[in-house]
């Protein structure tokens, strides 16, 4: 299926707007598929929805999260669909398998405190420690993801409006405000990027490393931690935490569940949900300020 395959990678690539991550991963998910369907000498437009159980049935005995099955599942649910577009295949094997019972965990997060601990950290005037607290900022007062983040540009920010341009998934964009803390921490940051540019002065990034290229996701994943060391937070947070807490702390103030969707760039309502979080004071004080018999 290796012609197929490169079909609909491309497919995911130009029509759907499918973000590299995405695309990396539903390729490996296919090709572990590919390699038990050849162990089986069983072609993949010959396999029925008895050969594809048999396929996850492996995984649940390998020990594999139920959101990576899932996954692996919504792979071949749309290749398959994909396929029967061409007229590859009469009949999409993989609509009739049940999606795995995901467990519903309550992301990490941080305190208000916590977060204030965090964001005050990267303290010197070092250009890498000012782009370091500009970034928590920036993420913390807009709840984008790391891969947004670090593909903001200079032309994507807005001081007068105090707006910032992201791409999300699906390369939709949308627009963020952040308030004057973030923008004094980015303005401190920008007027030291120079240093950091070297001989590289066409980069259009706003966030760098130290040899003047775009920071990658996974760096910023390394300095949260670094930073995180050093703090009394003794639980394991990660940059996405800092989304949930902007989430969480939102909605402890008021704000209402819809402008926080909107904010984060979810398509469904029920996604917002799992990345909020209501401590139970607040949720005890609410209770007795609001209800007649409380």
């Amino acid at each position: 299926m290796t012609k197929e395959l490169s079909e609909f990678l491309a497919y995911l690539r130009h029509e759907r707007n499918a973000s590299p991550h995405t695309i990396a991963s539903y390729e490996g998910d296919l090709r572990q598929l590919s390699d038990y369907l050849r162990e089986r000498e069983v072609r993949w437009n010959k396999a029925g929805n008895v050969v594809l159980r048999g396929f996850l049935a492996t995984l649940h005995e390998k020990k594999q999260k139920k959101s990576t099955i899932g996954r692996k599942l919504a792979a071949m649910r749309s290749f398959y669909e994909f396929c029967l577009r061409k007229k590859w295949v009469s009949e999409n094997p993989a609509r009739v398998l049940a999606t795995p019972k995901q467990d519903r965990r309550v992301p990490s997060f941080l305190s208000e405190e916590e977060m204030a601990g965090l964001l005050d950290l990267p303290a010197t005037d070092k250009p890498t420690d000012l782009r370091d607290r500009a970034l928590l900022e920036l993420c913390y007062a807009t709840g984008t993801r790391v891969s947004e983040l670090v593909g903001i540009d200079v032309e994507d920010i807005h001081f007068d409006e105090r707006l910032v341009r992201v791409r999300g998934k699906g390369k939709k964009e949308r627009l963020i405000p952040f308030g004057r803390k973030a923008a004094g921490t980015l303005q401190a940051y920008l007027r030291a990027r120079p240093l950091l540019l070297q001989d590289r002065m066409g980069e259009p990034a706003v966030f760098l490393n130290y040899r003047g290229g775009r920071l990658t996701t996974r760096s910023v994943q390394r300095m949260v931690q670094a930073h995180i060391r050093r703090t009394a937070v003794s639980r394991r947070i990660s940059p996405h935490s800092i989304r949930h807490s902007f989430a969480s702390h939102l909605l402890g103030r008021g704000a209402d569940l819809r402008v926080i969707q909107e904010l984060l760039g979810h398509a469904s309502l029920a996604t917002t949900q799992k990345y909020t979080h209501v401590d139970l004071r607040q949720l005890l004080a609410v209770y007795k300020k609001s209800h007649p018999r409380s």
